[in-house]
């Protein structure tokens, strides 16, 4: 009868989350612990919290050596928002500014 027992390999001796393995057979017929590497998140958007497009999802110590432009996306507030978002900040700007230019217009027209 085999037994199919194995031990962890490294001094963390916890089931925690950081301590993760599973079974895997080595090519001389030994069953061994591999450890797994946690799932990184994707990064999101900072308004609708949709997940980023061209802004990889990797572990953080991992994103620190990435360099810049692999991180963000180049648009104004690329790589933190979305482009719809973006899109309807822009608008609602603009938006706002053309209202302040019809109440100067009004306030002037009263005036006269």
């Amino acid at each position: 009868m085999v037994l199919n027992r194995v031990c962890y390999r490294r001094r963390l001796s916890y089931n925690t989350k950081s301590n993760k393995t599973r079974l895997n057979k080595t090519p001389g017929g030994k069953l061994v612990t591999m450890y797994a590497k946690k799932t990184s998140q994707v990064s999101k958007c900072g308004d609708c919290k949709l997940a980023l497009r061209g802004v990889p999802a990797v572990r953080p110590s991992k994103l620190a050596r990435l360099s810049k432009r692999i991180k963000t996306v180049s648009r104004t507030h690329g790589g933190t928002k979305c482009s719809g978002c973006v899109k309807s900040r822009i608008v609602r700007a603009f938006l706002i500014e053309e209202q302040k230019i019809v109440a100067r217009v009004l306030k002037a027209q009263v005036k006269n």
